[in-house]
This record gives structure tokens, sequence and C-alpha cells, in this order.
């Protein structure tokens, strides 16, 4: 029968632990987990499905899913045939090799129906079986489709939290919730990014490569805008994968934009500005006290869907997290080059603009830097020897 996984499990023994981790950012957060566990218990076998960095942190990969770039409600439409099967094929890989524990890492969209999944077919504990079912880094539950908790109880037997509010968001369920501390706090965080106020401008158009293919062209033409009668002005746009690098390249980069893959340089990448996606990268700029504007641009009609489910002011994760706009925000016909070009201009020659954005930068910092009982790594010890 062809399936998507190796069914191999490691070293041909038993499974400690599956860590699933659909993108890169998750990729990122479950690799520092599982080095972290792994040094305190060298003989756990690991297995995943994730992306390079798991794998780097000795784990087993399975399958890349970081390739697909695309773990988003509407993605998962689109390509229901794939996941339908990555789904099924974990699920019965789950059920073969019996490991002690699951870990879903972020990506509700895939990981909660896996979590059904596995609940439907008597595998995980919560259902009579063998697995627990973990899940680190909560769904933005406080953002839309809040119901989703209580189910998320019926088939999780734990959750680490990495916002100190969102413990008290399930206080009505079952589920046991824990703060674990956000990983961008951690003692071991090398931030990719820095402000530097003569450095060039930060272009990043995300990880999802039709996202990408929406937002890179007009975040090009903002900053073709700024740039114009600016001698020197340069920009640098991050990705984090070939797939989106091809992506990039096809869309004829002019001389004074670089590309630059994330994490490949020794020292954090400098800027004076950014314009972002809604990502994971908009948190680093925003703690590394860069100013600049966050842009959304989806599928029209997944926008209007989004629109009737989420329930927030902001779509920017700095924003909501301080109340504020941090990072004012250009959504769907709202990203037009002028307005970035504006953004720019306030952001590199007003130093109101960037004392303001120092003074947001440290109190996110101080929110999300609150005391927890331990690491996510020491929480999922403890639900391992459970």
């Amino acid at each position: 029968m062809k399936t998507l996984l190796q069914l191999s499990p490691p070293a041909g023994g038993p499974v400690d632990l599956l860590v699933i981790a659909g993108e890169h950012s998750g990729d990122e957060h479950a690799a520092r987990m599982v080095r972290e566990l792994r040094a305190k218990q060298p003989s756990l076998a690991v297995a995943a499905l994730g992306g390079p960095r798991l794998e780097a942190a000795g784990a087993q990969l399975l399958r890349d899913l970081t390739a697909t770039s695309a773990i988003g409600p509407g993605e998962v439409l689109r390509k229901l045939s794939f996941f339908r099967t990555l789904i099924a094929d974990t699920v019965r890989w789950i059920g073969e090799h019996r490991p002690r524990a699951v870990c879903f890492v972020d990506s509700s969209a895939l990981n909660l129906r896996i979590a059904q999944a596995l609940f439907a077919r008597g595998y995980s504990a919560k259902s009579g079986g063998p697995t627990k079912t973990l899940y680190y880094i909560s769904p933005q539950i406080w953002a839309s489709r809040a119901g989703r908790r209580f189910a998320m109880a019926k088939h999780l037997d734990g959750l680490a939290a990495i916002f100190p509010f969102e413990p008290a968001v399930y206080a009505d369920t079952s589920l046991p919730v824990e703060f674990v501390g956000h990983p961008f706090t951690a003692a071991d965080y090398m931030p990719p990014v820095r402000f530097v106020a003569d450095g060039p401008v930060l272009l990043l158009p995300g990880s999802r490569t039709a996202a990408v293919r929406r937002i890179f062209p007009v975040l090009l033409a903002g900053f073709a805008e700024f740039a114009r009668g600016r001698d020197g002005a340069r920009a640098v746009a991050l990705y984090p994968s070939e797939e989106i690098e091809a992506s990039l390249r096809a869309m004829n980069l002019p001389a004074n934009v670089t590309l630059q893959r994330t994490g490949d340089a020794d020292t954090p990448v400098a800027a004076s500005a950014v314009l972002t996606s809604s990502g994971t990268m908009s948190l680093h700029c925003a703690l590394a006290g860069i100013p600049g504007a966050v842009t959304y641009r989806a599928d029209p009609l997944f926008y209007l869907l989004g629109r009737l489910l989420v329930r927030v002011k902001f779509i920017g994760i700095a924003n909501l997290l301080l109340g504020e706009a941090m990072y004012p925000e250009f959504i769907q016909g709202a990203a037009m080059p002028a307005a970035f070009a504006a953004e720019l201009r306030a952001c590199v020659d007003e130093p109101a603009r960037r004392a303001r954005t120092a003074a947001q930068a440290a109190r996110l910092h101080a929110l999300l830097a609150q005391p927890a009982k331990g690491t996510a790594a020491d929480w999922l010890a403890r639900q391992l020897a459970g």
C-alpha cells in the first residue's frame, strides 16, 4: 500500500514520542523542545512529522511537512486529498508503533483532526488506547472559534501554552493547561533580526506559497515607491524554504532587493523598518523594536469566512498582545504600495515613531517574560513520566 510516511520506528525499537509540527515556526519551536528533552533523556526515541530542525535535534523525520508550507484551513481544503491521506497514514502509523505520546505543535487545522481521528480509532489514552495526546502552542481560540476548546478537552491529555493568559481561556474545560513560557524569551533564544537605524528595509512575505504570491508583489511595489529618490535604499527579503525562494525569485527582483534564508546568517539581520505578513516573524521584529507595518491578503472567499469567525480587533500578534497597533495593519484591499511607502517613510524619518516602537517592544517583552513553572521540555518530560 502506498504511504506518505516512512514506517520504520527509530533503530527498529519502540517509539517514545511522535512530534507533529506542520510549519516552519512549529518545526523551530518543537526542535528546541526536543533538543532540551533529549539532553536530559538521551535514550528517548523520538520520531517526527516536521522539518529539518526537528531532524537536527535528533528526531527521526518520517516526512518533511514544512516542504508543503501550507497548513492553514484554506490550504487544507484546497489539498483535501493529500491531507486526508496524511491523516490516515499518521493515524495508522501511531496505531502500529504505539508511541507513549504524540505531541502536536501548533498547526491546528491539521493537528486537531489527527487528535480527533486517534480518539475515534481508540488509539489515544482518552479513548482507552496506549498513547497520550499532548499539544504545544495552543490554537488561538481566544481570537476565533472558541468552542474548539471543548473538543480539545475531549481528545487531549494536556496542553502547554506560550502566552500567560491562555490557561484561563480553558478554565471552563477539563483540559489541563500549563503556561511554559514563550520560546522567544528563553535563555537560548537567538533573535533572527535586530534594529539598526541605517539598516535596510525587511520584507517578510511569510511561509505559505499561496500567501507569498499574493503579498510579495505589493511589498516590492511599496518599497520601490519608498526608495524612489533615496540613494542607497535597499531591502532584504527573508524566506524560510527553497519553495518560497523560488516564488520570490520568479518576481523579477530589482537590484536593490536581496534574498536571504531565515537563520542562515551568523548574526541577526539588521533592519531599519519592516513590512511583514502576520506570521511568527512579525513577533521577532516587534521584540527587536523594528518599526513597521503588518499586512495580510487572503483568498477573498476565505477572507470573508474569516471575518465571520474572527472576533478580535487585530491580526498581528504583537498588536493583539499589547491591545494597540504597534504595527499598523493593512488587510486585503488596504494593502497598497502607497500605504506601505508612507509607513516606511514614517519608520525611517520620524524619531518619535522609532521611540514609540522601542517602548512598545519593552512592554511586549515584559508581558511574554512572565515566570513559568518550567520549560516546554520540562512539561513534556512530566507528561511522558506520568
